[in-house]
């Protein structure tokens, strides 16, 4: 249906009357009587506000977002009768907020800020053209900055209620409502979660050093401490640029690649996922010579995973960053440290056949030596050739097979077992012991796929610098400690007592206090708790992925 371009004086006023009454959404205004001969131009205002507010959302054909914005300009305008919103100052105001997305790794351009800024200067009072694409624009950015421009990865089929528990329309009415507010409404959009704002700190730390000319370093095969190197004074000033060797580093009189050279490069290798040795061979070489630039761009896409990040209740959180092999567990919300409790390394799933999901768990209960309950396409793809060739691999390894239907179990592999195996009545499971894939302790967090954290006894594991190892859940660095930090609100679980439930004995569930929310996320780019940038190995290959994302959204 075609919008009218004009109201007739009767139908306006009609039309008014009803639009003052509000409509779920936003502060209520007070509009004052003006005197008859003022009334007809700001009828007109107001009317063309109202036509503009209607055509918003449709401005961009075939525009895509994650959320839903069909009713936010109603929502804004009708319960102040589509009366303007933005005063002089105010617009001058948003025009500077927005041109400091940029410190939230959002583009100033994605919401029209060189238009806006060229308006609001020669306007001075915004128009209604003016005052509706100034709303527009905030409440995009109120909303990018909150959940993100792009759609999650996260595996889930909830709806998404972010937008409801912050309300973009609410936020900026109430901000407008009380003059000087939208500093305080942005610092309110940006997420709670504590790596948020260390990488939003790194990030103005990396366009810093991005600004700093800085040559690529001689391509070597493989450099040993000791070796003549004619690029190690370009090195020293590379490793001092990014905090890995001190600047007051006393510099090699000759060209060589000195042991004080070697202890910074492993600083280096350590943060971005390589094997620590101090050898510079092709990884690390070419790790050395990444641009700036793409390390900024690494931020920038950090900072927006963080965003898909939903709202967590105050309490203890367990964050799982899967290309960092890391975990990091630390209590959130109002009175926190900021600190986190524990961090320690992890073993994810196998890049190439076995990938951990991304998705948002809670933990409800951990089970003290527990069994293994294998996956069927475990015990189909690789356990049943295993038992073709060795009849005793079952009872050699702890397993045994029980029915699905429940009863006995046996280790007697013959045609009725495995066809029963085949068929999925029956099913294999490992007992609790020395050879039990999930070691002494299992985090559980129901889910359809089937991911939980867990122990390990191959701890010679841990000491690799690439972990994509296991079939898709995460085997934990240091259980003990994780099981503490778990439950450390039930006084009857001491350090004491939970070291003796890890030790060999029966089975044992303890259910959690409350579910605690375990966070699989993604980010090539993060910041651990000393403050180090990290920037691991892409091993599932997203960033392309999220890359082409932002790009169509922003087209």
């Amino acid at each position: 249906m075609k919008h009218r371009t004009f109201l007739r004086p009767l139908a306006l006023a009609a039309a008014l009357a009803l639009a003052a009454v509000p409509a779920g959404g936003g502060a209520q205004v007070q509009i004052q009587p003006l005197p008859a001969q003022a009334q007809i131009p700001v009828l007109a205002e107001r009317a063309q506000i109202q036509l503009l507010a209607a055509q918003a959302p449709r401005e961009v054909p075939g525009h895509v977002r994650q959320y839903d914005e069909r009713e936010w300009m109603r929502r804004f305008y009708a319960p102040r009768a589509w009366a303007p919103a933005w005063n002089a100052a105010q617009a001058r105001e948003a025009v500077a907020l927005i041109g400091a997305a940029g410190a939230h790794g959002l583009s100033p351009n994605y919401y029209g800020h060189a238009v806006l800024q060229r308006r609001v200067a020669q306007a001075g009072q915004p128009d209604a053209a003016l005052d509706v694409a100034l709303t527009r624009a905030f409440l995009h950015y109120l909303a990018d900055l909150r959940i993100g421009r792009v759609r999650p990865d996260y595996h889930t089929a909830a709806p998404d209620t972010r937008l409801k528990q912050f309300d973009p329309v609410r936020i900026l009415s109430a901000a407008l409502a009380g003059n000087g507010q939208l500093a305080a409404a942005v610092v309110s959009a940006e997420p709670a979660i504590v790596f948020y704002p260390r990488v939003k700190d790194m990030l103005a730390h990396y366009r810093g050093l991005a600004q700093t000319p800085h040559a690529d370093l001689p391509a070597v095969k493989t450099l040993r401490p000791g070796s003549p190197y004619p690029g190690a004074a370009a090195l020293r000033g590379r490793l001092v640029l990014l905090g890995d060797l001190p600047a007051d580093e006393r510099p090699a009189q000759e060209p060589v690649y000195s042991a004080e050279l070697a202890e910074g490069v492993r600083q280096f290798q350590a943060r971005h996922g390589l094997a620590e040795d101090g050898v510079i061979g092709r990884e690390t070489s070419a790790a050395l010579n990444v641009p700036l630039e793409r390390r900024v761009r690494q931020l920038e896409l950090a900072l927006e995973r963080l965003r898909w990040i939903p709202e967590l209740r105050p309490g203890p959180v367990i964050a799982v960053n899967l290309p960092a092999f890391r975990l990091w567990a630390f209590q959130h919300g109002a009175g926190a440290s900021g600190e986190e409790a524990l961090e320690m390394r992890v073993i994810v799933g196998e890049a190439l056949k076995t990938p951990t999901p991304l998705f948002i768990g809670s933990m409800r209960h951990l089970e003290f030596n527990p069994y293994w309950n294998v996956p069927r396409s475990i015990a189909v793809e690789e356990l049943i050739p295993k038992m073709l060739q060795d009849p005793g691999y079952l009872a050699n390894n702890d397993m045994e097979m029980v029915s699905t239907a429940g009863g006995g179990a046996t280790s007697a592999v013959n045609g009725g077992t495995l066809g029963a195996l085949r068929a999925g009545k029956l099913r294999i499971r490992q007992r609790p012991g020395p050879k039990n894939a999930l070691g002494a302790v299992k985090f559980a967090m129901p889910n359809p796929m089937n991911i939980y954290l867990h122990s390990t006894a191959a701890q010679e594991l841990f000491d690799r610098n690439r972990r994509d190892l296991s079939h898709g859940c995460i085997r934990v660095e240091k259980p003990l400690e994780l099981a503490r930090f778990v439950l450390a609100d039930q006084p009857e679980w001491t350090d004491g007592s939970v070291e003796l439930a890890m030790l060999p004995g029966p089975t044992r569930k303890v259910d959690l206090g409350g579910p605690l929310p375990v966070i699989l996320f993604y980010a090539t780019a993060m910041v651990d708790r000393e403050g180090r940038a990290l920037f691991p190995r892409d091993v599932y290959l997203r960033d392309a992925k999220l890359e082409q994302a932002l790009r169509v959204d922003a087209e």
